[in-house]
């Protein structure tokens, strides 16, 4: 066989893989992550040229719309939450012609015929071939029905053609996520479950692997050897705003910690991967959160911290505390606050304590990464300061994207004095472009196929194995002796003192942000 002369004019350009045809049925379609952020995803990916030509989205909800209906609804969207214009009508109407709509009720069994027969329908009409993505963008409480639903009706049945999204959070707690994953398993194969955590659709998420693993400088000091402790923050400023409902019964530590924080934990902490495809990312991740437990289970408030904002102020405007929200028990125990301690009994961590913490109503929103490495073992010069500050690698999330390395320098004159100096890099100077949404990311590898950004069944439950020790104990009723404190923070400050407390019993303190 002859080969084929590389095109020239393709030399240095990117070979970028497009999905195969396929329908994408969007469950929640009237709900407020589609509004906000899925249609956008859907629609900038349009707009780049990633869909396939065939691509075809059915929004499927309760209400009674009509095709035309569901595409204005949409638009409309698009024009309140898409951070770029809709651009030329012609691109918006092309696109509108591959919405539609189906109505379904979650447990009506003949609704589920009804979309099958339709789906069907759509295939013949727009050649997607029998390819099918259920995006279960609906409240966790529908997980189960819906997956029954889509079982009974034999739309998962073949593992080649169908895949399912699941959004976070999977499970109450580790009992609950294990029934949910023994129901997956039931009616699908592994393979075809995409559960969604979008924090891993981010950039400078991602950005983890590449700076560990492809810079040769870093990696060798990644290691109990040279490393003092880590700090993972993820800071809010915003209150309940109008998930009261859901949040007063899952609170910080469900909310947050259990998913996003240990996401970006677990690519802190992870070896490296034997590959970027397939489970090897995976593989790595579960093995990390395997060997991770509470810094003291018997005495979890030694290792855990939880407290709720009472009323404070917030850019210059007062806002009321947690009890005092909207459609939240005036009792309620739940935190808006959880700080922990982990640590990792592997031979690359023992010893290096990793710090959580995150909240509502906190100073500001930041989320980033703090490496504290060791102190010198001798300090031979005098600092402008009375103490001689560690080096500090800050790999900051959001905002103001970047990484930062703090480091000692000695200060002009002609005594040798030091101070602390950064160097550091932003995404938004460097590559002059903002970065993609997370979802346009994991949409786009679900489509393709790719598991990797996804979380997998014993990844989601040895996640819940980590704080369960915390869940069990926060949940103690209040009054007993073993119940540990629920604390106040004044909203629009950093947390609680017992906060600081955690790291201060073993001389650290919180990095100022």
């Amino acid at each position: 066989m002859v080969a084929l002369a590389e095109n020239p004019l393709r030399v240095g350009l990117n070979q970028e893989r497009i999905p195969d045809p396929c329908i994408l049925v969007q469950f929640g379609a009237s709900g407020d992550l589609v509004a906000r952020k899925l249609i956008p995803a859907y629609y900038r990916l349009f707009v780049q040229r990633r869909l396939p030509p065939e691509f075809t989205l059915v929004g499927v909800a309760r209400r009674n719309w009509s095709h035309e209906a569901y595409r204005d609804k949409m638009r409309a969207a698009l024009k309140e939450f898409a951070s770029q214009d809709l651009g030329p009508e012609a691109l918006w109407q092309d696109f509108a012609s591959r919405l539609f709509y189906c109505r379904l009720d979650i447990g009506d069994a003949e609704g589920y015929l009804r979309l099958k027969q339709f789906l069907s329908q759509l295939d013949e009409e727009r050649g997607t071939r029998g390819n099918r993505v259920f995006y279960l963008a609906v409240a966790p409480d529908f997980y189960a029905q819906a997956l029954q639903q889509l079982g009974a009706a034999g739309m998962l049945a073949d593992p080649t053609r169908t895949r399912v999204v699941i959004e976070k959070p999977f499970g109450h707690d580790l009992t609950s996520a294990q029934e949910l994953n023994r129901l997956v398993q039931r009616i699908c194969q592994e393979e075809q479950v995409y559960r969604i955590d979008h924090y891993l659709g981010k950039e400078t998420v991602q950005n983890l692997l590449v700076f560990r693993f492809a810079n040769a400088i870093f990696e060798p000091l990644w290691n109990r050897n040279y490393i003092d402790h880590v700090q993972i923050t993820v800071a809010e400023t915003v209150g309940v705003e109008d998930r009261a409902g859901y949040y007063d019964a899952a609170g910080a530590l469900r909310d947050m910690v259990q998913n996003h924080l240990m996401q970006i934990y677990c690519l802190t902490a992870m070896e490296p991967p034997v590959s970027l495809r397939g489970d090897g990312v995976r593989n790595e991740k579960t093995k990390v959160l395997q060997a991770t437990r509470l810094a003291d289970t018997r005495n979890v408030a030694a290792a855990a911290v939880r407290a709720q904002y009472g009323p404070g102020w917030i850019s210059g405007r007062p806002v009321p505390g947690y009890r005092q929200e909207p459609n939240v028990n005036p009792n309620s125990q739940t935190p808006t606050y959880a700080a922990l301690k982990l640590e990792c009994d592997t031979w690359r961590w023992k010893g290096v304590p990793f710090y959580l913490r995150t909240g509502k109503r906190l100073a500001k929103k930041v989320s980033e990464v703090a490496i504290y490495f060791k102190q010198v073992p001798l300090s031979l010069f005098p600092s402008a300061t009375r103490e001689v500050s560690p080096n500090i690698l800050v790999l900051r999330l959001q905002p103001n994207e970047g990484i930062s390395l703090r480091f000692e320098a000695k200060m002009p004159g002609p005594e040798i004095r030091t101070r602390s100096v950064e160097m550091d890099f932003r995404y938004g100077t460097a590559f002059g472009s903002s970065a993609p949404d997370a979802y346009e990311r994991l949409l786009l590898d679900c489509l393709l196929g790719d598991p990797t950004l996804f979380t997998r069944a014993d990844e989601v439950e040895a996640a819940w194995r980590v704080v369960t020790p915390v869940l069990s104990a926060w949940e103690t009723p209040p009054g007993y002796d073993t119940a540990p404190p629920l604390y106040t923070y004044e909203a629009g400050t950093w947390g609680p003192k017992a906060a600081e407390d955690l790291l201060a019993q073993s001389g650290r303190r919180w990095r100022r942000l």
